[in-house]
């Protein structure tokens, strides 16, 4: 038997077919664009992100046709808050407004008006980039719109309607909306009827690694599969990288240098701390929790520097460490606000201390740093809420480059670890939900560490440099903050 994860993510949607070991067999990907109408929105069309999954499982088809037929489960994961909105008859109203969008800044502060307690309720503050928020200002502007919506999904739950026919979503991804109660696990009225929604307007919940839905019988025969197939819940995207990287129990941690950078942390209970932006989130995993600090520009930032001075993100990495980190200009890399500790929607990107002596290597090496203190800062907000880490996997695109790894452990002052298969973490924890879901194995029996790769240790000698510069970066913003918004 074999399983198949499907991760949707912000740029292409990466799948990986693997055996009932959970060994990876097969992978493919495709390609996805973002839609940029106006300043800081940031939007997708859902037809796109079902003819890339199609594309990308045909791909797998193509290349393993006995294994693909012996397919039992499928596990989605996907980029988390997207606000995907469908009418009576399953028609996609409008593109759906991504994670990185932030128009609805006004509108959060509205929300958390309309319910003092919120953050009580959600363990989170309202942000922009959430989706309740969202559907607030989609009753401002767009009314037409908002009256014909029916349901709500999520990216990886728009993906789970077209392969089952029913609405479906976990715990994991419903705790980004803003309507989810995370310490009960359940949709709050409040927080929905706060938005002009009810419950009619969701999909229903199920945990990540339990059976959601059957797939679609066309699907199967169009497909050639041998058998049945189970969709389990799934995940949000980190959630599903968690589970593909072995982080599950109380202490496993990973820090992710995608396009936005996320530092996660396992814990034993719901462990709120929403003053200072920390993400309190249901796992996907029943009775597990976990927190996370995020920023939004993590690779992101260096694939913005690549395209500013015609380099490749490749060349950046490779002049970096010849930037002198004692005389390099300090970044800040806000370039789309910020969320961990700041919740700073109109935070601007910066460079600090530039002269006629910088060149590329300096800019390279800032701001590879800068996202190496913006990862510090949200280590600090999770050690307020009670998390203190020895280690952590490192994973992502921006795990590639053993230099950045260093950085980091130095910046945060712990040892991170590069594991074997970390670039295909979401698409394989989506799989390993989907084996959970089949054959109800014990969690300890498939959510295992793959082997380490690298080890990066904190240095002492960087850490002394990173101290005094982490310490202006940090004044940087404060000093800076009230200029943002003019």
């Amino acid at each position: 038997m074999s399983y198949l994860g499907i991760d949707l993510g912000t740029s292409e949607v990466k799948v990986v077919l693997t055996d009932a070991e959970s060994n990876v067999i097969a992978s493919s990907r495709a390609r996805l664009r973002v839609d940029n109408p106006h300043p800081l929105w940031s939007e997708q069309s859902p037809q796109d992100w079902w003819n890339a999954t199609l594309d990308a499982v045909a791909a797998l088809r193509s290349e393993q046709p006995r294994a693909f037929r012996a397919l039992r489960g499928i596990g989605l994961s996907g980029q988390m808050h997207g606000a995907t909105l469908l009418d009576r008859s399953g028609n996609v109203l409008r593109p759906a407004i991504l994670w990185n969008d932030t128009r609805a800044y006004a509108e959060c502060v509205e929300l958390e008006a309309l319910v003092p307690d919120s953050r009580n309720i959600t363990g989170n503050q309202a942000m922009p980039g959430f989706t309740a928020p969202k559907l607030l200002w989609l009753s401002k502007y767009e009314p037409a719109v908002f009256r014909a919506v029916q349901k709500v999904l999520l990216p990886k739950d728009y993906i789970a309607w077209r392969l089952t026919g029913e609405f479906t979503s976990d715990m994991s991804d419903a705790s980004g909306t803003l309507w989810l109660d995370v310490a009960k696990r359940d949709w709050s009225d409040r927080m929905l009827n706060a938005t002009g929604l009810s419950r009619e307007h969701m999909p229903r919940l199920v945990e990540g690694s339990e059976p959601a839905a059957p797939l679609r019988g066309d699907l199967q025969r169009e497909w050639g599969l041998d058998g049945s197939v189970t969709v389990c819940g799934g995940a949000g995207d980190n959630a599903a990288s968690a589970v593909g990287i072995g982080v599950a129990r109380p202490g496993d941690a990973f820090l992710s240098l995608g396009t936005s950078g996320v530092l996660f942390a396992a814990t034993p209970s719901y462990a709120p701390n929403p003053a200072q932006a920390v993400h309190a989130f249901c796992h996907c995993v029943p009775r597990h929790w976990h927190q996370m600090s995020v920023i939004l520009s993590a690779a992101a930032s260096l694939h913005w520097l690549s395209g500013l001075l015609k380099s490749s993100v490749a060349e950046l990495i490779e002049i970096a460490p010849s930037g002198q980190s004692a005389i390099a200009p300090i970044f800040l890399p806000y370039l789309n606000g910020e969320r961990t500790p700041h919740n700073d929607a109109a935070a601007k990107g910066v460079f600090y201390g530039m002269s006629s002596a910088h060149g590329p290597q300096h800019l390279a090496y800032s701001v590879m740093e800068g996202v190496a203190f913006a990862m510090a800062d949200g280590y600090a907000a999770l050690r307020e809420a009670g998390t203190t880490l020895t280690a952590a996997a490192l994973i992502g695109g921006g795990s590639r480059s053993a230099y950045w790894g260093k950085l980091c452990a130095s910046a945060l002052g712990f040892e991170l670890n590069r594991n074997e298969g970390g670039e295909l973490g979401a698409a394989l924890g989506a799989s390993r939900l989907a084996r959970l879901a089949c054959t109800r194995e014990e969690l300890a029996a498939v959510v295992k560490a793959p082997a380490v790769l690298e080890r990066y240790e904190p240095e002492t000698a960087l850490r002394s440099v990173l101290r005094d510069r982490f310490e202006r970066y940090s004044r940087l913003y404060q000093a800076l903050k009230s200029e943002f918004r003019t």
